[in-house]
């Protein structure tokens, strides 16, 4: 292939479908809040999204060829501008269950009962080939389609060894490390949403406090990683998003749109500014 330097074009020049991965703790609303992208129709590996108003294939996806079947349905024509495949983790067993069925027996002849039957580690890694089979199909889906992909992954909380300072606890996505890793490098954007807590003080007597987390059910979403948590953006989003108790999750998409210069649509269901709140701190 001949290069032009005259046919060089600024890289954020043109909009593509995002690729999106929403992380957090249980109960918080993610799915809710990816409900509110453009058109979304959900995928749904579990059972969580009952009082949800959004669109959704009836059957839970218990096998890798259903996945691949919502793949295949939505190369067709339809009005949907977003999918949102709930939920990473509870992929995870639907693709060792894949690399079983595929890979039965291990190289010393052994049936396959679990992956890690196949040995330290191999069968994660096995497992891989799978998880950028499922990439390939999303991004045939966002390139061919034009669709926005968001994945729900629930977190948990693991030491990480850190190289620079002593271990520490953060939330970490709820599948094995290096599937983790994969889907947090091709996705766009990584955010981690949570409650938000205020640390209360109370004196005891005798020269005690007893520390408390209180909560009012304000949520926030972080577009940048700290040490208690991944995440990130390649668009400059503030680096913490206030929701409040806004069921639209509005300050979200007003926050992309105005980060991409407008290029970022906003979804019909998000009209207008957030009203505005009070910020307290994290």
């Amino acid at each position: 292939m001949a290069f032009d330097l005259k046919s060089i074009v600024p890289a954020n020049r043109d909009w593509k479908p995002q690729k999106v991965l929403i992380t957090g703790s249980q109960g918080l609303g993610k799915t809710t809040f990816a409900s509110t992208f453009e058109k979304a129709i959900l995928a749904r590996t579990e059972d969580g999204a009952g009082a949800i108003d959004c669109p959704t294939f009836p059957d839970l996806i218990e096998d890798f060829s259903s996945m691949e079947g919502i793949i295949n349905a939505l190369h067709n024509e339809h009005q949907f501008k977003t999918l949102v495949v709930d939920s990473l983790d509870w992929m995870e067993p639907i693709v060792w269950s894949k690399q079983m069925s595929a890979t039965p027996y291990s190289e010393k002849g052994l049936e396959i009962k679990s992956i890690e039957d196949y040995g330290f580690g191999k069968g994660y890694n096995l497992c891989m080939d799978w998880w950028r089979y499922l990439m390939g199909g999303f991004d045939s889906l966002r390139l061919n389609k034009g669709m926005t992909v968001v994945l729900i992954a629930h977190v948990e909380i693991k030491r990480y060894d850190s190289p620079e300072t002593e271990p520490y606890d953060r939330y970490q996505i709820k599948i094995h490390k290096k599937a983790s890793a994969l889907w947090q490098e091709w996705a766009d954007i990584v955010l981690f949403c949570k409650y938000k807590t205020d640390v209360d003080k109370s004196d005891v007597g005798f020269n005690k406090k007893v520390v408390r987390g209180v909560g009012s059910g304000e949520r926030a979403i972080y577009t940048e990683e700290r040490p208690a948590f991944l995440a990130k953006n390649r668009w400059g989003l503030p680096p913490e998003i206030y929701i409040g108790q806004d069921k639209t999750w509005g300050a979200f998409h007003q926050a992309l749109n105005t980060a991409t210069n407008g290029r970022y649509e906003l979804p019909k269901t998000t009209t207008g500014q957030p009203k505005k709140e009070t910020k307290k701190d994290a």
